[in-house]
C-alpha cells in the first residue's frame, strides 16, 4: 500500500510538469485556461453572476505518508470538498455594500495522520481534521463610507480577519501545507491541555466557526485596524449548526493593527504588509505547572487562572517582482516572518517563531508555479517542563521533559491548469509533540486541487 501509494504520489506529481505550450490554441489549451474544470456551466456561471450571486466549488486531495521516525511509518488517503456562495446586496437588491457569504465542506478520508503516524503537534498536513459533513461560515457583511469601515456578523472562522497573509498565501491557494504555516498553532492554546481539567473554550479556526461580530476601519490604504468578538467556544460537532454562545464558554477578542508598504499597483516600489495583534480569551485555565501532576495523579485538580492571553506578530514583504506589479502572476520572491507569544503558566506553547521564502514563477513557462521554503520553531512551557522534571526527581524516568518542535518545510506546486494544482511537501519535524521521546519524523505529503 505504501509503496504504492508513494509511486502513484510521484507520478502525479510529475505528470503536470509537462504544462501545456502558451502558444497553442487547441481546444485542449482553451480548457485548460479556462478558469473552472467545467467551464461556465453552460452560461450558467456569468448569467448567475450578473445578478449577484457568485458559486465557488474547490476540492482537494492528499496523500500524507510517514517515511522515517515519528510514531510509526505510513501513509493515507485524505480528502475535502469545499464550497462557498457569496451574494452582492447592489446586484441583487439595489443597495450597496452588503455581502452575504455561506460556506460548507466535507472532509473524508482516513483519520488522523498526525496524531497516528508523524506525532507532531503542528500537523504535517494541512487536511487533517475529523470526517465530517458541515456548515463552515455563515455571516452578513456590510460596508459603510466608501468601504472604509466595516462590520461583519455571523457564524465566523477567526482565520478569515487576523493573522491572515497578503503576500505568500491566499485562500484556496496555500503554497505549504504543514498546517501552524496556516494558521500559528500557538494560537490554538485556548484549547484545554490533554490531562488537564476540561472547561468548554477553544478557537474557531477552519473548518471550526462560532457567533461573532468583527468590526474593521480602514482610514487609508497604507493603515488598517479591526476588532474580533467571538463566542469562547467553537462548534465542533459534525453539522457545524450549533452556533454556541453560554456563558461558562467565555469569549474571545482579537484586535489587530496593520500597515500596508507601497499598496497600489501603481506604484513601482515593492510592497509589504506588517501587522501587530493580540487575542483575550475571558474563561479560565488551568494552572500549567500544578496540571501535570494532576495529569500524572499526583496532585490535586490545579488552580486556575481567569483569561489567557497572546501577542503576534506578522511581517511580509516583496523582495523582488520579474515584471513589477502590473505582472498578474506577481513573479518574484516574498518573505514572512511571524512570532506570537503567550504566558507559560496557562498555555501548552509559550513562543512559536517562523518565516520562509516563497518564489513564483521561478522556472521559464511556469509562471504561476511556486517554489516554498519555510521553518517553524514552537517552544512549549517552561512550567511543564519544570514539573516534569521536579516529577522525574522522585520517578526517574517518567517523563522527557517538554522542550520544543520545530518544523521546516520544502514545497514545489504545480499549477498544471487554471484550475488544477498538484504540488509536493516534504517536511522534517525534530521533537514531534515537543520533546524527544518521539523519533524526528520526515513525511512527504502530494496534494492536489480542482476548481470546479
Amino acid at each position: 500500500m505504501k509503496k504504492t501509494a508513494f509511486i502513484f504520489c510521484l507520478l502525479l506529481a510529475l505528470l503536470p510538469l509537462a504544462g501545456f505550450s502558451q502558444t497553442n490554441d487547441s481546444a485542449l489549451y482553451r480548457w485548460a485556461a479556462q478558469d473552472y474544470m467545467l467551464g461556465d456551466w453552460d452560461g450558467m456561471r456569468p448569467w448567475l453572476s450578473s445578478r449577484g450571486v457568485d458559486f465557488e466549488f474547490f476540492y482537494a486531495g492528499s496523500l500524507p505518508d510517514n517515511l522515517a521516525g515519528g510514531l510509526r511509518t505510513g501513509g493515507v488517503y485524505q480528502g475535502a470538498v469545499f464550497t462557498t456562495m457569496d451574494v452582492d446586496s447592489q446586484k441583487t437588491l439595489g443597495y450597496a455594500g452588503g455581502t452575504f457569504h455561506v460556506s460548507g465542506l466535507w472532509l473524508h478520508g482516513q483519520k488522523p495522520f498526525s496524531a497516528d503516524y508523524s506525532g507532531d503537534l503542528n500537523r504535517v498536513n494541512l487536511l487533517d481534521f475529523d470526517n465530517a459533513l458541515r456548515l463552515g461560515e455563515l455571516w452578513y457583511r456590510q460596508r459603510f463610507f466608501d468601504s472604509k469601515l466595516s462590520l461583519k456578523v455571523g457564524q465566523l472562522a477567526v482565520d478569515s480577519d487576523f493573522i491572515v497573509p497578503e503576500y505568500y498565501s491566499s485562500a484556496c491557494q496555500f503554497p505549504l501545507l504543514n498546517q501552524t504555516f496556516f494558521y500559528p498553532t500557538l494560537a490554538y492554546t485556548v484549547f484545554d491541555i490533554p490531562g488537564f481539567p476540561t472547561t468548554p473554550h477553544g478557537l474557531a479556526t477552519t473548518p471550526f466557526a462560532t457567533p461573532g461580530a468583527v468590526t474593521s476601519w480602514d482610514p487609508s490604504p497604507m493603515l488598517g485596524v479591526q476588532y474580533g468578538l467571538y463566542s469562547g467556544a467553537p462548534d465542533r460537532s459534525s453539522t457545524g449548526t450549533k452556533f454556541p454562545i453560554s456563558r461558562d464558554d467565555g469569549a474571545l477578542n482579537y484586535l489587530e493593527l496593520a500597515y500596508h508598504h507601497n499598496p497600489a499597483t501603481n506604484n513601482p516600489h515593492l510592497g509589504g504588509s506588517y501587522k501587530i495583534g493580540g487575542y483575550y480569551h475571558t474563561s479560565t485555565f488551568a494552572d500549567t505547572y500544578e496540571g501535570v501532576f494532576y495529569a500524572a495523579g499526583l496532585g490535586p485538580t490545579p488552580s486556575r487562572h481567569q483569561g489567557n492571553y497572546g501577542i503576534y506578530l506578522l511581517a511580509e514583504q516583496q523582495l523582488y517582482l520579474e515584471h513589477g506589479k502590473a505582472d498578474p502572476a506577481q513573479q518574484g520572491l516574498t518573505a514572512f516572518v511571524r512570532a506570537l507569544g503567550a504566558p507559560a503558566d496557562r498555555n501548552l506553547v509559550q513562543f512559536e517563531f517562523d518565516g520562509g521564502l516563497v518564489y513564483r514563477g521561478l522556472f521559464p513557462k511556469r509562471d504561476w508555479d511556486t517554489l516554498s521554503l519555510a521553518a517553524s520553531y514552537l517552544e512549549f512551557s517552561d512550567l511543564i517542563a519544570r514539573a516534569q522534571r521536579d516529577i522525574n526527581g522522585f520517578a526517574p524516568g517518567s517523563f522527557v521533559p517538554a522542550d520544543y518542535e520545530g518544523v521546516v518545510e520544502l514545497n514545489y506546486k504545480v499549477q498544471a491548469t487554471a484550475w488544477w494544482t498538484v504540488q509536493a511537501s516534504l517536511q522534517h519535524v525534530w521533537h514531534p509533540g515537543g520533546s524527544a521521546a518521539t523519533p524526528d519524523a520526515t513525511a512527504l505529503i502530494v496534494q492536489t486541487t480542482l476548481r470546479f
